[in-house]
């Protein structure tokens, strides 16, 4: 008699508002591995995806809406809200400070995302050195919104 195997019930997490791009296997909230890639965010996610459906049933995905590079934004947003629709795994959207401590995130040139009040701007910064992301240990401690998952861009102003 052949035993049928249950995939293991997984949370994942995906940051690739830079890179490199992380993603993060969660099970009961506990990081348990980690996927770190240089390549471009379009090329590794499939690939990262089809191998993680293969081993785990995923039950839930947070990602990094931004601010960062808005190519990446996009395309995680597209590739995480398609696989919702056609898989019903729940989506949580966190904005990219909680993955580094608060700190600048690039935005071009030297101009950088900041919190300023509450609200995201971005601002000319010098001498700044760039805070990694990185994926928690837990999940417990992740501020996410699932009712607020669309991406979100901020362009910073254009300056002649």
């Amino acid at each position: 008699m052949k035993r049928s195997l249950q995939k293991s019930r997984v949370e994942v997490v995906v940051i690739a508002l830079g890179s490199p791009l992380l993603v993060g296997i969660y099970k009961e909230k506990e990081l348990i591995e980690t996927i770190k890639r240089e390549e471009k965010t379009s090329e590794a996610l499939p690939p990262i995806f089809k191998e993680l459906m293969q081993k785990y049933e995923i039950e839930s995905i947070y990602f990094a809406r931004g601010p960062g590079s808005l190519m990446a934004i996009k395309l995680v947003y597209i590739f995480v809200k398609t696989l919702q629709i056609t898989t019903n795994i729940k989506l949580f959207g966190c904005e990219g400070f909680v993955f580094n401590n608060n700190s600048p995130i690039k935005a071009v040139g030297n101009l950088y995302f900041i919190k300023e009040n509450g609200k995201i701007v971005s601002k000319k910064l010098s001498g700044v050195t760039e805070t990694p992301f990185r994926l928690p240990q837990k999940l417990d401690a992740l501020v996410c919104k699932e009712e607020d998952i669309t991406p979100l861009y901020v362009i910073p102003a254009v300056k002649a």
